[in-house]
């Protein structure tokens, strides 16, 4: 096939809308039939043991092409600085990358304008085209691109070692994103396109770095005694198909259609006919949009997501930096007051920071998406556990399931425990002992968070005015029926022994803590000396709480977050959890596993973060006591219980007394007055 007749070939298929159009090009040019023309995915014909076994939604699969985009465009600055990927003179994590390669300071997108978001997202593209309900979606990047040469070792490779040991990219299993190939519609068909970028050099003297390379992905049913089906790409006479061409017009401009400005290199990936939820289908910049944003927190580089079928709008454009940025711009209109707060937890030695936040009502929807908890890695959603977390019994926060979102960062984790706590496909974690200690801490840390609980009980407290409200008409016909008997208004004294929703008390509003960004002192609340020590059962965990004058994301920010460690004879204690909120730092210990009954524990803890040398040290000791009774908790320093003192926190209802009973009978007329229907029983 000479270069025009490719070019011409590439260009039909990257304007088709729909697989039976892929279809009737590749039947135009006698390319769908004859299976010679055909290679198997991988070079493997049990291709489909591994294709088969990714993503199990089809926005989580299409993330994975997103974050392969990512990848190739960092890699492309790391080769056309002329440094090898895989050297240590490479940047050694996805921030490092960033920032050197991009200058967005300490590599988080928050840390700069929407101007230079909006510039940086032109690398990557989400192309939304054809049919409102039956949609395709195309992928593109200016990154380093492949040669066509070299697309059936990386595009279409499986499980080899590609990106393993270069430290700055999210991708390392060599999947090539085969999730997206089970939900491009009935046959699975998808486009890849590529051409290496004009900006790096030929190191391998390869002589197809000039050209274009593009191939068709298909999936084939079992056949022949085959037991499942194979994924197939198209490679007439065993090659990748070529042409020489400056330049692709194939990028989407407002107003003027989706193929129109030149692409010069990079890659192109085309998934037809995708089956997203019907709910994703609408207008991408809405709720695909927040979709992508929720499994993309803290992505690394922003992306341009186009929509260019028929919507009434302004602009087909819009920006995805991630869920961490559109919660850092949106927080003072959507959040409540002093969140997110922050908080660090040791899991097996590993360390993780989690920020919680608390929405105001009905605005968490188009940020949490149902989900509760969301666990990432290098700013992706590696996992996550529903909003009825915090409805269980042991966190306690049903009345603001709605309205709760924690996001935890698990980049720290060290590769073995994060292949022991996430599946390979991203999309969901393994159940086992560190998913249950993970989850017990994250319990800890909401179940004891004062400001969610103040916030609990000031919902619960608008929810019962509420009801009453609503039920004026009711309340209205009472006051009619009391006043018209002066014996039911004595009946209802006010006692002790039923509440009386109606006189509820309480603070509305949470003081604004204006917490500094680098605290002046970081201190136990308490001294737990060699002479009187914390108490603690042998078989439960023990509480301390310190004063600070820290900001509540200290320990999480972007930007210089402060760190906390803990140990114990020299050891690093390696599971507590601590909690920042508002001037308080609540610890959470887990006892040494060589702790016994009688033994006198010296802790020392530091808070420290970059202005300080030594950082704020604390010792303090804990005796170990006998072992709790099964279902107490341990002595941790908990509030009073509500006092009748003017000011207090919080504040019991008052009460109304039930009446004496006394048996009446229609026969005693002498010593009782029936009121008949007017007052609907007896006087005594």
């Amino acid at each position: 096939m000479n270069d025009s007749d490719a070019k011409s070939l590439c260009l039909k298929l990257i304007k088709s809308e729909n697989e039976n159009e892929v279809i009737s090009v590749l039947q135009f040019y006698n390319l769908w039939q004859d299976d010679n023309n055909w290679l198997y995915y991988g070079n493997n014909e049990n291709n489909f043991s591994t294709i088969g076994n990714q993503q199990s939604t089809a926005e989580a699969a299409l993330v994975e092409k997103l974050i392969n985009s990512v990848d190739a465009v960092l890699m492309k600055e790391c080769l056309k600085s002329e440094i090898l990927p895989e050297s240590k003179e490479a940047p050694q994590t996805i921030e490092e990358a960033v920032h050197r390669f991009f200058g967005v300071f300490k590599g988080k997108l928050a840390n700069v304008d929407p101007r230079i978001r909006s510039e940086l997202a032109k690398n990557i593209l989400l192309v939304a085209t054809g049919d409102k309900n039956n949609p395709s979606y195309s992928i593109i990047d200016t990154g380093e691109g492949q040669s066509p040469n070299k697309i059936p070792n990386t595009f279409l490779s499986l499980s080899k070692s590609n990106k393993l040991r270069i430290p700055f990219v999210q991708g390392k299993f060599n999947m090539g994103a085969t999730g997206s190939l089970q939900f491009c519609g009935h046959r699975n068909i998808q486009l890849i396109v590529s051409k290496r970028s004009i900006e790096l050099k030929n190191m391998d003297n390869d002589d197809s770095v000039d050209c274009w390379g593009f191939t068709v992905v298909r999936r084939e049913d079992p056949s022949m005694g085959m037991r499942s089906s194979a994924f197939k790409y198209l490679a007439p006479e065993g090659k990748i198909i070529r042409f020489k061409s400056e330049f692709l017009p194939i990028i989407p401009v407002d107003k003027a259609g989706p193929y129109v400005e030149k692409m010069i290199s990079g890659s192109y990936v085309k998934l037809y006919d995708y089956r997203l939820k019907s709910g994703l289908k609408t207008n991408i910049k809405f709720d695909l949009y927040y979709k992508i944003s929720q499994l993309l927190p803290n992505v690394a580089l922003p992306i341009t997501l186009f929509e260019t079928r028929d919507y009434k709008q302004e602009s087909g454009r819009s920006i995805l930096s991630g869920l961490g940025v559109r919660l850092d711009e949106d927080k003072r209109d959507n959040l409540e007051p002093n969140f997110p707060s922050s908080s660090e937890v040791i899991v097996q030695g590993e360390k993780m920071k989690v920020s919680v936040f608390a929405f105001k009502k009905d605005q968490a929807k188009r940020y949490s998406l149902g989900d509760g908890i969301i666990f990432t890695i290098n700013g992706q959603t590696h996992g996550t556990l529903p909003k009825a977390f915090f409805e269980r019994k042991n966190v306690g926060m049903s009345y603001l399931s709605d309205s709760i979102l924690v996001l935890a960062d698990c980049s720290a984790f060290s590769g073995r425990i994060r292949e022991d706590l996430f599946m390979t496909s991203r999309d969901r974690m393994r159940d086992g002992d560190i998913k249950s200690e993970i989850t017990a801490l994250i319990e800890e840390i909401i179940r004891n968070h004062e400001g969610l609980k103040a916030l609990r009980e000031k919902r619960r407290r608008e929810e019962l005015e509420g009801m009453l409200q609503n039920s004026k008409p009711l309340v209205d016909v009472l006051n009619k029926i009391i006043k018209r008997s002066p014996t039911l208004t004595k009946l209802f004294a006010l006692g002790q022994t039923i509440q009386n929703p109606f006189n509820l008390a309480g603070n509305d509003t949470q003081a604004i803590f204006n917490g500094k960004r680098y605290p002046t002192y970081f201190r136990p609340s308490k001294t737990y000396s060699e002479d009187k020590p914390k108490s603690c059962n042998v078989n439960r965990k023990f509480r301390i709480q310190y004063e600070t004058d820290a900001s509540n994301d200290y320990f999480n920010r972007d930007n210089d977050p402060g760190s906390f460690g803990l140990s114990w004879e020299g050891m690093d204690i390696d599971s507590f959890s601590l909690n920042l909120w508002s001037g308080l730092a609540t610890l959470n210990v887990t006892l040494p596993e060589c702790a016994s009954v009688g033994d006198l524990l010296l802790f020392k803890s530091t808070a420290s973060d970059y202005t300080q040398t030594e950082g704020y040290t604390a010792d303090f000791y804990v005796k170990v006591i006998e072992p709790a009774e099964s279902g107490k908790g341990d002595d941790g320093e908990r509030k009073e219980p509500p006092s009748d003192k003017p000011g207090d926190e919080r504040a019991s209802s008052s009460a109304l007394n039930l009446p004496n009973m006394h048996e009446c009978r229609r026969s005693d007329g002498e010593n009782y007055k029936f009121l008949g229907n007017e007052g609907g029983g007896f006087d005594c």
